[in-house]
């Protein structure tokens, strides 16, 4: 049998180095999108609902675009060409995006520019489970979380290098987007689509048939999935209906929840109508993807291995807790730390562009972490590690409440920076020893459900809880994202023992 080989350091480099540019995408939506639904009229409680959109669209793309690139061969090969469509369409979406005329029209380029990213990043995610060796793929991970921490470091902060260091101007009449995150958004659009080109030009995968012989040789290290000897039966069909149609009610409660206005009514059941869409076209096209194909992705959700089960807690509150972060940073910081509500104002602007700075500062410190986050995990074990950096994390966020000048906040984000670290590498690095080449992407595309199911329900009742028992006050958002963080590292402690030491 063959063994994969260890790949030198310039090959995993080139091969993450198209993360930097995703991240662009991902920095920008995350640190400029709640200032952008601010100018355009939104208020604090309608943010997190405005922002469900992202999550959403990502549970129904990425399982879909996970199961069709384990399966797609071309002369581009088999990842590559989902990188380079995906990064096309997010850089004319971050083009589009700070030009938004109204409201629902940013919230709709919230969903193109967040389903094209996903198109993207998910199967980046298998490339490194296709590419390394188990002994290699700790380090992969955490080769992309480097990436990610230096792409957000510039795309967090380039509203407020924009602003004072070029002179572009900060500030705009009501219900403008200001020339500073226009210019940013176009700079990261450029910026994606030349670090994604590098990749799909520098690298290389391995073809099925090699794929073939490394899974016959790892085989014995990833746990037996039942289905692989499981006859498939009409069952999966009441297993797809059951799913889909909690799905379908969930999202009709968010909505009639919220008490939204008709022209959201009418965007989220346009945005649902074009994901149908979306993926009846992609089954119905796609030469694998049949009926027998889509009741296989239903089938992986029900029956995936027992470590992904577990991870699906640790999973939970992490992301909870980003999801609390990235929508309430912006209207906490220029309320709490800065005093001001009014978007037109230079408070609130300046607010603003200091939470871009903060953003900044948290994936600083998470490249830092990222070059460590592997000799810990030797060290102490995946776990352990995990737990520690999610601890750090949540202190940091709950520390925000305490401080009462901005400056001193940059001390925060050293947590956050090392917990953000750990979350895009060390659960991608347990799963990826759990199952089998085969089912990398469509299993690296349903574990993204543990990432979207949290955002919708932090989407559902953050704003509700903060405003029934903490009057309302954005900062209470962060402190209960920190206690989750915190809660999500102790449940990494339940993630199955049966791997090797250093797990």
């Amino acid at each position: 049998m063959t063994n994969k080989p260890q790949l030198g350091f310039w090959q995993i480099w080139n091969m993450c180095f198209g993360f930097m540019g995703i991240q662009f995408g991902f920095a920008l939506q995350n640190a400029n999108v709640s200032r952008i639904f601010q100018t355009l009229g939104a208020s604090f409680d309608d943010i997190p609902m405005l922002w469900v959109a992202a999550p959403l669209t990502g549970l129904i793309v990425q399982p879909i675009i996970g199961y069709m690139s384990d399966r797609t061969w071309t002369r581009m090969g088999r990842r590559r060409p989902y990188f380079l469509w995906g990064a096309i369409l997010a850089t004319a979406s971050l083009l589009f995006m700070p030009n938004s005329p109204a409201l629902w029209v940013a919230a709709g380029m919230l969903w193109i520019m967040d389903a094209s990213i996903n198109v993207t990043m998910e199967p980046f995610r298998a490339f490194v489970g296709d590419n390394l060796p188990e002994k290699q793929r700790t380090t992969g991970f955490a080769m992309q979380s480097f990436f990610i921490g230096v792409g957000s470091v510039v795309a967090s902060a380039l509203p407020y290098m924009m602003s004072n260091w070029f002179d572009v101007s900060n500030v705009a009449p009501e219900g403008v987007i200001p020339d500073s995150v226009k210019w940013s958004f176009y700079i990261g659009g450029g910026a994606l689509l030349f670090a994604v080109l590098w990749t799909v030009l520098k690298s290389r995968e391995y073809t099925p048939e090699q794929l073939d012989a490394f899974a016959e040789a790892e085989a014995k290290h990833t746990e037996p999935l039942q289905h692989e000897t499981r006859e498939r039966t009409s069952s999966v069909y009441l297993k797809a209906s059951t799913f889909w149609l909690i799905a379908g009610g969930a999202g009709i409660w968010l909505v009639a929840s919220q008490g939204l206005d008709k022209q959201l009514y009418i965007l989220v059941g346009g945005i649902a109508t074009f994901g149908l869409l979306q993926i009846a076209t992609g089954i119905l096209k796609h030469r694998d993807m049949g009926r027998n194909g889509f009741c296989e992705v239903v089938d992986d959700i029900f029956l995936m291995p027992r470590v992904m089960k577990q991870l699906a807690a640790v999973q939970f509150f992490s992301w909870f807790a980003l999801f609390a972060m990235w929508t309430s940073s912006t209207p906490a910081v220029t309320a709490f730390h800065f005093g001001a509500t009014d978007t037109t104002s230079a408070a609130f602007n300046e607010g603003a562009d200091w939470v871009g700075v903060l953003f900044a500062a948290y994936n600083v410190f998470a490249a830092l972490a990222a070059l460590l986050i592997p000799k810990l995990a030797d060290l102490f074990g995946r776990r352990v590690t995990h737990l520690i950096n999610l601890c750090l994390g949540g202190t940091g966020l709950v520390s925000m409440i305490f401080i009462s000048d901005p400056t001193w906040l940059l001390l925060s984000m050293v947590g956050v920076g090392i917990a953000w670290a750990s979350i895009l590498s060390v659960p991608y690095s347990l799963l990826s020893s759990a199952v089998p080449f085969a089912k990398m992407g469509v299993y690296m595309g349903i574990f993204n459900f543990f990432i979207v199911i949290p955002q919708l329900l932090a989407a559902s009742v953050l704003s509700l809880i903060v405003k029934s028992f903490f009057g309302g006050e954005p900062i209470y958002a962060l402190v209960i994202g920190g206690v989750s963080m915190i809660i999500g590292g102790f449940t990494t402690l339940i993630v199955g023992r049966g791997e090797t030491s250093n797990a």
